[in-house]
């Protein structure tokens, strides 16, 4: 059986501590549907609040990979050096 194409999602904070959680949702599933809203856990707050789908800055989205990867330091440090 063939795998499903899926696109990743970013949640982002709505509380602006910039926190975000990644998701990913089946494209061919979710066609035309409106943008995803959940109620999650901020840590940086300490406290729950909406995260809305929205789309991340190029730093953002280098860290994120990275810390899928498991090279969360090595990310930071070339971003750091990039700025």
């Amino acid at each position: 059986m063939a795998k499903v194409a899926k696109e990743t999602k970013f949640l982002l904070s709505s509380g602006g501590s910039n926190y975000f959680y990644i998701n990913r949702k089946n494209k061919k599933k979710n066609k035309g549907e409106s943008k995803l809203a959940l109620r999650k856990y901020d840590p940086i707050l300490r406290k729950h609040v909406l995260f809305e789908e929205k789309k991340l800055s190029k730093k953002k989205k280098v860290q994120a990979k990275a810390a899928d990867s498991g090279k969360a330091t090595d990310a930071a440090k070339s971003v750091e050096a990039a700025a």
